[in-house]
């Protein structure tokens, strides 16, 4: 049976494996006040729970890029789900460092797949001029994600205890595989796509080789490396929050655990509406006539200028002023993260797009793990978060003069 609009039902499928890895990312940092206490862990020895996650994200990003675009999206998504899965809920018979660290990172080898599976499923199904707005919907799950994470955990751990929120989320991800692979197919193979709907997706596409383009061949292009070192440098300012807040709120401002669970989501309200209101804004740029160039540098550049309120978060005299300044950071990366996702489909053909996105990814990881484990360090030596919110505050005006100036125009590659 004909789907009108099948499209927004596909994107609408990589929300939700979104909305679950971040609920299965975030679970541990929710928990951060409790483990380190129940574990005996220091602030160091807990970011280095995020340093061994990253290692491996880090790692599968790039290799699940190349993985997807030689095996498809169906079978690659089917991988990465069902690893991550079983990884989150095993988080739930740990016993100490070590085995939290080897679980985090199994949980990276899967996780990490989502965003170059989902940059190669919308160049797939959707026209350039609706790519962005997919994007936002779809890392909308990362917002979404966060602000279920902190009442929900909060909620199975006060109720059950910690191990019990790990079994409960880790366990979602084996519900959402069997809708995918009940429902998802490519345009040309799904039987249920309206041929309008097809023209659509197809109209102004040139035929490409199927073969995927090998790292060697990428890594030539300098819009690659654009991508790669922008991701690098402003990337680490949203894994400082989704890490850190909840420890954040609790260390810096004397949140509860409670209060924890009431207020650590409202920075992500803004997040999403920066993840939708950024790819529509660049969408609609492009409608009304402006170059593909024009318009997502000028979202891109608004993103990197609401992040600088990173800065007088850090200078806040009080914890409502500075979850304001917070919700304005975690608004402008999404507005700037969901264009520059978008840029691999805008420049390359489809064969390339989940290898280029995997390779940002991969700069993404390492910024962030250098930021990370420098977090700890510091706090641990310093008592203070300061001097890290206003070093990610500062990040992503350098990371977006780097994209330009190093990717130059954006347009297709011939």
């Amino acid at each position: 049976m004909a789907v009108r609009g099948l499209r927004w039902w596909i994107v609408g499928l990589v929300f939700l494996a979104t909305f679950i890895n971040f609920l299965d990312r975030l679970t541990i940092s929710i928990l951060g006040p409790v483990l380190t206490k129940d574990l005996g862990l220091t602030n160091q020895q807990f970011g280095s729970l995020t340093i061994w996650f990253l290692a491996a994200y880090t790692l599968s990003q790039g290799l699940s890029g190349l993985f997807y675009d030689r095996v498809g999206t169906r079978r690659g998504f089917t991988w990465s789900v069902t690893i991550w899965s079983i990884a989150a809920s095993a988080h739930a018979f740990a016993r100490s460092l070590s085995s939290l660290s080897a679980l985090r990172f199994v949980l990276g080898v899967g996780e990490a797949g989502n965003w170059p599976g989902a940059a190669k499923v919308i160049a797939a199904w959707f026209p350039p001029r609706e790519r962005a707005f997919a994007m936002g919907i779809f890392n909308s799950g990362v917002a979404i994600g966060n602000i279920v994470a902190a009442p929900l955990i909060v909620y199975l751990q006060i109720r059950f205890g910690w191990r019990a929120a790990f079994l409960v989320t880790g366990s979602l991800g084996f519900i959402w595989l069997a809708g995918w692979l009940l429902f998802y197919e490519s345009p040309e193979r799904h039987r249920s796509i309206t041929p309008e709907e097809f023209a659509l997706i197809t109209e102004g596409r040139v035929t490409q080789t199927s073969a995927p383009m090998r790292w060697r061949a990428l890594l030539r292009y300098r819009q690659t490396w654009a991508i790669v070192l922008a991701r690098f440098i402003t990337d680490p300012v949203w894994w400082l929050y989704i890490t850190w807040l909840p420890k954040y709120l609790s260390d810096a401002r004397g949140f509860s655990l409670k209060e924890i669970g009431m207020f650590a989501w409202l920075p992500y309200v803004t997040a999403d509406a920066g993840s939708l209101g950024g790819g529509w804004l660049s969408g609609r740029l492009m409608a009304r006539g402006w170059t593909t160039d024009r318009a997502r540098k000028t979202v891109v550049v608004a993103g990197a200028v609401l992040m600088l309120a990173g800065i007088p978060a850090a200078m806040a005299s009080t914890a409502g002023a500075a979850l304001a300044c917070i919700a304005c950071v975690t608004m402008g990366f999404q507005v700037w993260i969901n264009n520059v996702q978008t840029l691999p489909s805008d420049i390359f053909e489809e064969r390339a797009v989940a290898s280029v996105a995997g390779l940002g990814g991969v700069g993404a990881g390492l910024g962030a793990m250098l930021f990370t484990y420098a977090t700890g360090y510091v706090v641990d030596r310093t008592h203070s978060y300061t001097p890290m919110l206003v070093t990610a505050g500062l990040l992503p005006i350098l990371g977006t003069a780097i994209l330009f100036k190093v990717g130059g125009k954006i347009r297709r590659i011939p």
